[in-house]
């Protein structure tokens, strides 16, 4: 934990004991409980708004792109009282808006803003920090060209926390220079969605200053976003993204759109220097080894908008880098943490202490509690020494011909086959009792107790092709009536009409927002996790491969991350089909598919004989007496799936 630095100090950092907070006569940073308190006025912040000077010309007309900023800040900072700044960076502020209500910026007379959207300017600037709403490049009111998390979408945030450092220049509407001499220098990044994924890209450039970063249902990989394993999501979104975010004349940027349409490689789904380009994680403008920042992720596990593998192999190699970090994982779809039923206040107040520790120095516990959280019912929450659960071991679940699926290895000889055709997922797991020419279903027996999957399960499939390729899809599938969180439906949450606030107000921006409730269904059967491949990418992702037809070769690969409990007197499935058609744009390939069922098997990391409200550390002691030294006694099903 880092102590109460020099430069903190500096700024006039109080700590109050029984002294109120109103006898100060003159605000300077107070902390009280371990928490920053609000001591200054919001009605009478500074806002104001500069341009900084990015180092790229992405709509090239040979001057460098200017980014929009719009501060606010405590009517007291300046040179004498210096405070740190909180940034969401967004290309969202005059399109969709931001959060649940869709807030978009709303300016005054002067062209400052007179609404910031969501509550952090509400709630923090008291407290003594700024809030920079920063317009992403080629967006709002900012200069260039949007190139879907490519240079200019990275190299225009990075100015601003150079900008913050001295290190960059800006300039004031009338053309004047504008310095940040209230600046302790120190930020943080904060957003959802392509906001955290801008956060993201920012801190894997290793820029000095960035302190820390919160994203939200972020994206970690660009080509994670829009492909698997070879399956293409969708065809040509890098052009259609960068024109839904751009209010700019449609020829401004239709350039740089067909540049993403020439380069994305779509024709063949595979990983190339665009993808680099965007690629987070190991990838040619930043990657998790130049993180200096802290890390704090959020994110769902139903999110099929950005998909959890962003958060799972992101939080990996963060984790193998020794980067400080934290992380939330819920049950929602494409949600923030903000509205997540029951856990407002939790969210706002880790929130707080969060920012307090890496911005200002506030000695509070926040780095010596349990690092996960995860979400095990609606408003049920446990958490964790870390995330996926460390009692969490993989189990090796084997297909056989019958169509069961346990811990025997099928016979020498046994096979399954099925036509790669293109079907939604829920065809793929419907009447799983009866053949079907486009799929194979394989199930254990009810279960004798709980299993909570933590992680990653990965397949393993040997198959022959009477084709080149063929795209394969993998599902497991929870079977058994249950009330589940309704992800689908709303995102998995019903805004109400009454509101809770956040944070002090004026007219024109009071910091409430209305609350929500979850959505809850009864179903038969739960989609669990998901997994994608083209067959001619089982080798790498850069390069195609084709499978001789007739010859086996091994394809195996990672569904997508999960937490999620299977509860006793259920059964777990396992289907393999073809084409996705609720989540891919492919065209079926008509390939006939062969497994060697001997030769497959799905390995899937498992809570074993734990409730799925049960803290990490109370596992052990509860093992249910039904399995062996790491195994899972199943029975047998009592019917065949096919």
């Amino acid at each position: 934990m880092p102590p109460l630095r020099a430069a903190v100090i500096a700024v006039g950092l109080v700590l109050i004991g029984a002294t109120p907070v109103q006898a100060l006569s003159t605000p300077t940073i107070t902390v009280e409980q371990a928490r920053t308190q609000p001591v200054f006025s919001y009605a009478d912040a500074i806002r104001e708004h500069v341009y900084v000077e990015s180092s790229i010309d992405s709509d090239s007309d040979g001057q460098l792109d200017r980014v929009r900023v719009d501060i606010i800040r405590p009517n007291q900072s300046g040179p004498g009282l210096k405070v740190p700044a909180i940034i969401d960076e967004s290309p969202y502020y005059d399109n969709s808006g931001r959060g649940n209500e869709s807030e978009r910026k709303v300016y005054d007379s002067a062209g400052n803003l007179a609404k910031f959207p969501l509550f952090y300017d509400n709630y923090f600037v008291p407290r003594g920090y700024a809030v920079l709403n920063v317009d992403m490049i080629g967006t709002t009111r900012s200069d260039g060209c949007p190139d879907v998390g490519g240079r200019a979408d990275v190299l225009g945030g990075k100015a601003v926390i150079d900008w913050l450092n001295g290190r960059a220049a800006a300039y004031r509407a009338d053309g004047t220079r504008a310095f940040a001499d209230w600046s302790t220098g120190k930020a943080g990044m904060i957003g959802k969605s392509y906001d955290g994924t801008l956060a993201n890209a920012v801190a894997a450039t290793g820029v000095e200053g960035l302190e820390t970063i919160v994203p939200i249902s972020a994206i970690s990989s660009w080509y994670k976003y829009q492909r698997s394993n070879g399956v293409v999501y969708n065809y040509d979104y890098m052009s259609f993204l960068a024109r839904a975010v751009d209010t700019d004349p449609i020829a401004k940027c239709a350039a740089v759109r067909a540049g993403l349409d020439a380069q994305d490689g779509d024709d063949t789904g595979n990983y190339n220097p665009f993808w680099a380009e965007r690629d987070y994680i190991d990838g040619t403008l930043g990657d998790a080894r130049s993180v200096r920042a802290s890390v704090f992720a959020v994110h769902t596990v139903n999110d099929l908008n950005v998909k959890p593998d962003h958060f799972s192999t992101w939080w990996d190699a963060l984790a193998k880098r020794g980067v400080p970090r934290k992380i939330w994982v819920g049950q929602y779809q494409h949600v923030d943490p903000f509205d997540f039923e029951g856990r407002r206040d939790v969210w706002v107040d880790t929130l707080h202490r969060w920012f307090d520790y890496w911005l200002m120095g506030v000695n509070n516990d926040i780095m010596r509690e349990p690092r996960a959280d995860v979400q095990v019912g609606p408003t049920e929450w446990i958490t964790q020494r870390d995330w996926p659960a460390s009692e969490a071991s993989g189990h090796v679940f084997r297909p056989a011909a019958d169509g069961t699926l346990g811990l025997v290895q099928a016979g020498k000889g046994e096979t399954a086959t099925f036509t790669d055709i293109r079907q939604s997922e829920n065809t793929m797991v419907a009447n799983v009792g009866t053949i079907q020419p486009g799929r194979v279903a394989f199930t254990t027996g009810e279960l004798p107790g709980d299993l909570r999957l933590s992680g990653t399960p990965v397949i393993k499939l040997s198959v022959a092709l009477d084709k080149p390729t063929a795209n394969l899809t993998a599902l497991l599938v929870d079977f058994g009536d249950d009330s589940r969180i309704d992800w689908r439906r709303g995102q998995g949450i019903t805004t109400l009409t009454e509101e809770s606030c956040y944070g002090e107000a004026t007219a024109t921006d009071d910091g409430c927002y209305r609350k929500v409730v979850t959505n809850m269904v009864t179903r038969p059967l739960e989609i669990v996790a998901r997994g994608w491949i083209d067959v001619q990418n089982r080798d790498s992702l850069s390069e195609s491969s084709p499978l001789a037809p007739g010859t086996y070769g091994e394809v195996e690969w990672e569904t997508l991350p999960q937490d999620y409990t299977f509860k006793q007197g259920h059964r777990l499935g396992l289907v393999i089909a073809g084409t996705d058609s609720t989540y891919s744009g492919e065209t079926a390939t008509g390939t006939n598919v062969t497994i060697d069922l001997q030769r497959s098997r799905v390995r899937i990391p498992l809570v074993v004989g734990a409730g799925p409200v049960l803290n990490d550390s109370d596992v052990a002691a509860r093992r249910g007496s039904w399995i062996g030294p790491g195994e899972i006694d199943l029975p047998v099903p009592d019917n065949r799936l096919y």
